[in-house]
């Protein structure tokens, strides 16, 4: 809401837009940025995508990795998120989403024009990210995608539970299909406690219209893997709940890209960089070597960069 000034007025926490790092999407809603920055010159720019009901201050353990590496982070509040405006968890269009991460992409580009960019993104993030990369692929020097959306969640992939999600929808839009359970994101037992009482993440019920939102996001996702060249980076858990794995599988066998890499966790939950403390180490350090390998074959990055981060 904006105040009577005009000028932008309260975060959902109460904290006032003008102190706070913000955007305003084309919708006139204030949007919270997050900016990770190299003490040097940056070599290049990860643009980190966060997944449903949570918030971009999630990733600041792997922000800190690129960091660490000269490259400059930057992420934001979906719309109904975090510390962004709007109904929670609530979106008229999933592409609202993609709109909106592309306006952060475009405003990036006027500080660093001529940077490589990659992009992030985790779960419901992960069908944002394709979809970016999709509609704009000449702006992405690859994409990085962790747990992501490119299947229905299989306990409502029936035709029968499609369908009827789409007349409840109609009926009882706000009606609540049930919470995330903590315990399925991580097994590690502190990232599970952190997630469960982080004021920040959405613990309602996620509503019927915003489930049908995610069936809408699959079915777009699924026409754009055909036209997917960019370099890829997957991972997945086998033991993930949230999102299928066999998406991930599909996604490898369907993008005609050149350049792609599926990494599969046995037994891993659905937040691989919040897992286990081997598994998550290994998810930065494969990030790391993915990152500079292809800086190197641009000449963006010395020969002689090692990663930094280490079990």
């Amino acid at each position: 809401m904006m105040p009577e000034d005009g000028s932008p007025g309260l975060s959902p926490q109460d904290a006032a837009y003008k102190d706070l790092q913000r955007y305003t999407n084309a919708d006139g809603q204030q949007i919270y940025c997050k900016y990770w920055k190299p003490t040097g010159q940056p070599r290049a720019l990860v643009f980190v995508v966060h997944g449903a009901g949570e918030h971009c201050c999630r990733y600041d353990d792997l922000a800190q990795v690129l960091v660490g590496l000269n490259i400059f982070v930057f992420a934001h509040d979906h719309v109904g998120h975090g510390q962004s405006e709007g109904e929670r968890m609530i979106v008229s269009d999933f592409q609202i989403y993609v709109r909106d991460g592309m306006q952060h992409v475009d405003l990036v580009r006027k500080v660093f024009p001529d940077l490589p960019m990659f992009i992030c993104g985790h779960s419901m993030g992960g069908a944002i990210s394709i979809l970016m990369a999709n509609e704009r692929p000449a702006e992405f020097s690859g994409v990085i995608l962790i747990s992501p959306l490119v299947l229905p969640n299989p306990e409502s992939a029936t035709s029968f539970k499609v369908f009827a999600a789409k007349i409840l929808n109609h009926l009882l839009p706000n009606l609540s299909l049930g919470c995330i359970d903590p315990n399925s994101v991580s097994r590690n037992k502190q990232e599970v406690e952190s997630y469960a009482t982080d004021p920040l993440v959405y613990h309602g019920g996620m509503k019927v219209c915003f489930g049908v939102q995610l069936l809408n996001a699959t079915a777009l996702v699924e026409k754009a893997l055909p036209h997917f060249k960019l370099p890829l980076l997957l991972f997945h858990g086998t033991a993930d709940k949230l999102c299928d794995i066999r998406g991930s599988q599909l996604m490898m066998d369907t993008v005609p890209s050149e350049d792609k890499t599926l990494k599969i966790y046995d037994k891993g939950f659905h937040a691989l960089h919040k897992e286990l403390p081997e598994v998550t180490s290994s998810v930065f350090q494969e990030v790391e070597r993915w990152i500079l390998q292809r800086l190197e074959a641009t000449g963006a990055a010395p020969s002689n960069t090692t990663p930094t981060h280490s079990t």
